[in-house]
């Protein structure tokens, strides 16, 4: 699927804020991502994303969450996101 996650959160806002992107991403929704680093991608998402623990190489737990997104244009390609790569979701309806 995805290796482990760049960044971990502690921070309550952090986390605050992965669920509100959560609440955003409900089973079988269409979306529209834009993404942190400008770019986009519109698609289905198969399942609703949660936050989980992971760890880092040092050990340390902290939380972040991923996101599949099945490709609009391009029915063959698979994103997996994390959730701190995302800067806005906007619902296009359902599957």
């Amino acid at each position: 699927m995805t290796d482990g996650p760049e960044h971990l959160y502690t921070q309550q806002a952090d986390i605050a804020r992965m669920e509100a992107l959560i609440r955003q991403l409900p089973d079988e929704a269409r979306v529209e991502i834009r993404l942190t680093d400008g770019g986009a991608i519109t698609g289905v998402v198969p399942a609703r994303p949660t936050v989980q623990v992971f760890r880092d190489a040092d050990g340390q737990e902290g939380f972040n969450a991923v996101v599949r997104i099945d490709d609009h244009t391009r029915p063959d390609v698979t994103h997996y996101l994390w959730l701190d790569r995302i800067a806005s979701v906007t619902a296009l309806g359902s599957a």
